[in-house]
Parts: structure tokens; C-alpha cells; sequence
């Protein structure tokens, strides 16, 4: 399994607010993106894997929702996330 427990945390340590707090939004964007990188690179072996493309779509989605709600309540918190993960040229 590629996204195990400890991966969890490690991601929710480094971008969310605390190692517990799964629910923040800057984690969960972070936890998103580690899992759209992990579908792309799956696309890229198999591309006629049309049910995960779906999921790939769906993800991007749900990400992108939850950056326009992190942009429209704080700003500075929006503009730190994507600069350290690296979301926007």
C-alpha cells in the first residue's frame, strides 16, 4: 500500500497544524496532492486505466475546492501552501 499510516502523519505534521488534526485544510490539500502525484505516475505506466483517471479528476477537484475556500478565508495561509507545495508557477 502506497499512503500508510505514518505517511499520513508525516504529511499532516509537515502542512497541517498538528500531527492529530486531519481535518485542516492545508492538510488535506497536502495529502490530496501527494495522492495526485501517485496517480499520475500510475497513468503514466497504464494508460488505458480509465477508472483511475476518474479518481485522478475527482482529486484534482476536491483539491482545487479546497483551495478556493482556503483563498477566499486567508489568504497568507493559501499563498503558504501552495508555495511549499509547489502548486503554482
Amino acid at each position: 500500500m502506497y499512503l500508510t499510516s505514518e505517511t499520513k502523519k508525516e504529511i499532516f505534521e509537515k502542512y497541517g497544524t498538528a500531527a492529530t488534526d486531519t481535518g485542516s485544510a492545508e492538510g488535506q490539500v497536502a495529502l490530496f496532492t501527494y495522492r495526485i502525484k501517485h496517480l499520475t505516475g500510475h497513468l503514466k505506466i497504464n494508460k488505458k486505466d480509465v477508472f483511475t483517471q476518474r479518481s485522478l479528476v475527482r482529486l484534482v477537484g476536491k483539491r482545487r475546492k479546497l483551495l478556493d475556500y482556503l483563498k477566499e478565508k486567508d489568504i497568507e495561509r493559501y499563498r503558504h501552501i501552495i508555495k511549499q507545495l509547489g502548486l503554482r508557477k
